[in-house]
């Protein structure tokens, strides 16, 4: 019990601390689960091992975490849009980056993944997208309700669901006749629960009442009973031996289809248990697992799978949003922010990987590498981000052909720019400390959204330092 304690003291001082440490980050370009998946990797067993998460009550913490982050990963996608014109896009852009990355694993044949069996875990790995780590990014940074949000959640969702079903299939011990069927019984239980529940809402049940009227009572009746739909379905899931994700998934669409406007006392609720507790303590727990040291000496899968990720997930998702005439409008920096933020693949490559090691397909020292190459895509692509919106607020492309066209040397171009993007910063700042003062939040999303179309009515271009 000591043991457990301590470790899980631990835990919390990291989850404690990443929050301060990632706003000390200027623009908070490296979010918070950076710091909380490497801390965990330096304390954990390949590291300091200070943190010991064999126990079973720390991989409950983190089995629950995960629910957590996938049931609001599932709350916050519309099914309406899954069903739609996006939904059928963003589908078979995943089945294209499916067969890319089958079509790239023999590549990995001399990188130490020589078993043809660990092949099909790569090829789904490469197809991910991490939104349950990405939906906290986009909400911290208001891009939810953006053209480019809901472009990443429509892909992001299919990058996260998709690849658990398809490893269910090809990775199960069973035939393919008993996963279908087991597939079917739990989609069953899904729509079971959500029937009781639609049930209960639409005869105006007193119990229903009594769940939406006392949200805010010391007792938390609304979230007890979303605490125990999630582990319902978690159980359902892991019965079939089906990954937890797809349990959390499920619980986060019945709760959707429950609420479809929202209940932003319901969602207070469920931030406080998630993001207070079990969302960090997850993220700690999966990096203890991480041995940094395997992925030193293995820097050709390393960086081979960072390069994979973005060729068959990037690129393809690009690609898919380029070729679609309801989005090929997209200016380059929401094509490449859409397309770099679906690259992000953390926690089901930890699921494919954790899967195919207890299958007997892959080594544990590979699967540190690809979950190591995961966890540097976490790492970079906010940076990465962050960066394509201030060079896109500067004009950096403008001032490279102003250069050119020798409007101006390289200093009096640069210093124009800086002059320019400091005042346009100046002035979102003023409208914000403005709204505040009229209880509005206006986020720099919506700000960069009203200046675009401003300067798309008017015709508007960046002032070259001649004019």
């Amino acid at each position: 019990m000591n043991t457990i304690l301590f470790s899980l003291a631990l835990i919390l001082a990291v989850c404690a601390f990443a929050p301060f440490l990632a706003s000390l980050v200027p623009g908070r370009a490296v979010p918070e689960v950076v710091f909380l998946v490497f801390a965990g990797a330096f304390l954990g067993a390949h590291g300091l091992k200070l943190i010991n998460t064999s126990s079973i009550a720390l991989s409950l913490v983190s089995d629950l975490g995960l629910g957590f982050l996938f049931l609001k990963a599932g709350y916050e996608i519309d099914p309406r849009e899954l069903v739609g014109h996006s939904g059928r896009v963003a589908a078979a852009s995943w089945v294209a980056s499916l067969a890319v990355g089958s079509a790239l694993v023999p590549l990995f044949a001399n990188l130490g993944l020589s078993d043809p069996a660990a092949w099909m875990a790569l090829a789904i790995a490469m197809t991910t997208t991490a939104y349950g780590t990405l939906a906290p990014i986009l909400r911290d940074r208001d891009l939810t309700q953006t053209r480019v949000g809901r472009l990443v959640t429509v892909h992001g969702a299919f990058g996260e669901l998709l690849p658990v079903v398809a490893m269910s299939f090809l990775l199960s011990s069973r035939s393919t006749v008993g996963t279908l069927a087991s597939f079917a019984t739990f989609g069953l239980i899904a729509l079971l629960v959500l029937g009781l529940s639609a049930r209960a809402k639409g005869a105006g049940a007193r119990f229903w009442h009594f769940l939406v009227n006392d949200v805010g009572h010391a007792s938390q009746p609304l979230l007890r009973m979303v605490s125990a739909v999630l582990v319902l379905l978690l159980l359902a899931a892991t019965y079939f031996d089906f990954d937890a994700a797809l349990g959390a998934f499920a619980a986060g669409f019945i709760l959707r289809a429950l609420f479809p406007e929202g209940n932003e006392q319901m969602e207070e609720k469920i931030d406080i248990i998630s993001n207070g507790f079990f969302q960090p303590a997850f993220f700690v727990i999966s990096g203890a697992g991480i041995d940094l040291a395997a992925a030193t000496q293995n820097l050709p899968l390393l960086f081979g799978f960072m390069g994979a990720l973005v060729l068959v997930r990037g690129v393809m998702v690009a690609l898919s949003l380029h070729l679609d005439p309801k989005t090929r409008d997209l200016s380059w920096r929401e094509l490449v922010s859409a397309a770099a933020y679906c690259t992000m693949a953390l926690p089901l490559v930890v699921a494919v990987t954790s899967v195919a090691v207890e299958g007997g397909v892959m080594a544990s020292q590979s699967a540190s590498v690809l979950v190591t190459a995961a966890a540097l895509t976490v790492l970079g692509i906010p940076v990465l981000t962050s960066f394509v919106r201030v060079a896109d607020d500067a004009d950096v492309a403008s001032a490279v052909l102003e250069v050119a066209r020798g409007e101006g040397s390289l200093t009096e171009v640069v210093e124009g720019h800086g002059r320019a993007y400091q005042e346009r910063q100046r002035v979102f700042r003023e409208q914000r400390r403005l709204g505040r003062s009229r209880g509005l939040q206006i986020s720099s999303a919506d700000y960069l959204a009203g200046r675009g179309r401003a300067s798309r009515a008017e015709g508007h271009r960046p002032q070259s330092p001649q004019e």
